[in-house]
């Protein structure tokens, strides 16, 4: 069940964005329905902020293992690490860090391999007849 703490967050997201987009949110499948959002807020406002929101969660057996969140990481220190207030500056600023990300061919170190995937949660992990 979403918190209020986070519903009243996912209005403000929701309100800060153009209304005419659908947005898409990715997050930890931990303990987070949509349904926090109508006990939140009224039914139509809650329906209002549902309807321009994609959910996409991560599975719950590798939550943690979100690479997502290490882009962001990257993102937040190498472009969003001052004040920008125009939303247009913004986006471009964003755009130009991932055109120059991108044609670095900057990839993420990731050190967590399967073999000790396999070792840490082994039942999500199943050897595969390739590997056998």
């Amino acid at each position: 069940m979403v918190s209020e703490s986070a519903a009243s967050a996912t209005q403000a997201i929701v309100s800060f964005l153009m209304v005419h987009l659908t947005r898409r949110v990715v997050q930890d499948n931990l303990s987070t329905h949509s349904a926090g959002v109508y006990q939140t807020f009224r039914h139509a406002e809650a329906r209002r902020i549902l309807r321009r929101l994609e959910f996409h969660y991560t599975p719950k057996y590798a939550s943690w293992l979100n690479m997502v969140e290490i882009e962001i990481g990257v993102l937040r220190g190498q472009c969003l690490d001052r004040r920008i207030d125009d939303p247009k500056r913004l986006r471009r600023e964003i755009a130009a860090w991932e055109r120059k990300r991108n044609a670095a061919g900057s990839r993420i170190k990731w050190l967590f391999t399967t073999g000790k995937a396999r070792a840490k949660m082994g039942r999500a992990y199943p050897a595969t007849s390739k590997e056998s």
